[in-house]
């Protein structure tokens, strides 16, 4: 009998102790690539929180990336995009090889903030999926020193610096023209383009300043169509727009670190077998691995992507119901 009682509290202390806050994929055994992506999940609209899951899953079982997804969360574990100030695991960045970051208007405390501009700081590559464009917002708090990430701030913030372009305005009617990627056939040679022809999304096109960078590297144009559909008809009323871009953006100590800026990328945008290409594509090339010819971007178990929408996330999902089965 007298060794119920430790066998016992070996039990209850296994039982207690709780999973990390945010999801890791690894590489199926001997396919490891040796590099690490961490996936920044947070905005309210786009539902980042099932997209990039999904993208890990691609980045991880077909392609040997090692991949970790945060999410904007409640203290329970339970994934609220909503809760602009909680996304556990920024440290995480410190050993990452590229981040996507698909953050609307985050206010991170200044212990988590530090990661991430520690990461920019070193010139790390970034991709920046649809409203990071304008990812942060400090104008609560005009005193910490990630306050010139806040958009509106002088430079176009974190989008103005490291992507070249900030938010600013629907440029297709929103909810109600997609749009049709094309190819921009001055830099079709371009590595990320392999196998990239046919790149249709529900998102609207978003218009880009006058000041757009000329030294930023178009990929694909954004063409509006007159509605929803794939084999809707181009609104000519309204001209094409940058939607994919490489820009290089000022690092520490002179570096300088290569952001690739997209401003389609919705959960519902990623049903696009050659934007889902784009992005493997883009991850190859941003950590200095040969790209693929024609990448296997197939679905790995369920992609049902639910409509883009404000306060349409699926409610109660903790964070730990999104490990790889």
């Amino acid at each position: 009998m007298k060794f119920l009682l430790p066998l016992f509290s070996l039990c209850v202390a296994a039982v207690s102790v709780s999973a990390d806050p945010w999801v890791t994929y690894e590489p199926k055994a001997g396919t490891a690539n040796g590099k690490t992506i961490v996936l920044l999940s947070g905005d309210e609209e786009y539902r980042s929180e099932e997209s990039l899951p999904q993208l890990g899953k691609i980045l991880s079982q077909r392609h040997g990336f090692k991949c970790t997804v945060l999410f904007s969360q409640d203290a329970d574990g339970t994934i609220n995009p909503n809760n602009q100030t909680n996304v556990p695991g920024m440290h995480l960045l410190d050993g990452a090889d590229l981040v996507f970051n698909q953050f609307r208007f985050r206010e991170l405390p200044d212990s988590d903030m530090q990661h991430f501009a520690a990461y920019l700081d070193a010139g790390k590559p970034m991709i920046v999926l649809r409203t990071a464009t304008h990812a942060f917002d400090y104008s609560r708090n005009k005193q910490s020193p990630y306050a010139r990430y806040t958009f509106g701030a002088k430079g176009g913030g974190f989008g103005g610096i490291v992507v070249g372009e900030t938010w600013t305005f629907h440029h297709g009617d929103h909810g109600g023209e997609a749009t049709r990627g094309i190819v921009y056939g001055r830099n079709a040679a371009n590595p990320i383009l392999k196998g990239v022809h046919d790149v249709f999304g529900l998102t609207d096109v978003y218009g880009v300043n006058a000041d757009f960078p000329d030294s930023a590297s178009v990929l694909l144009f954004g063409q509006v169509l007159k509605g929803m559909n794939a084999d809707d008809a181009p609104n000519l009323q309204k001209p094409i727009m940058p939607i994919v871009w490489l820009h290089s953006y000022p690092a520490a100590n002179g570096k300088t670190g290569t952001a690739l800026g997209s401003t389609i990328g919705a959960a519902v945008d990623l049903k696009s077998e050659d934007l889902r290409r784009l992005m493997v594509n883009a991850s190859y090339q941003l950590t200095g691995l040969p790209v693929p010819d024609h990448a296997d971007v197939s679905i790995v178990g369920d992609f049902n992507p639910t409509m883009f929408g404000f306060n349409k996330f699926k409610p109660g999902v903790k964070v730990s119901s999104l490990e790889l089965k």
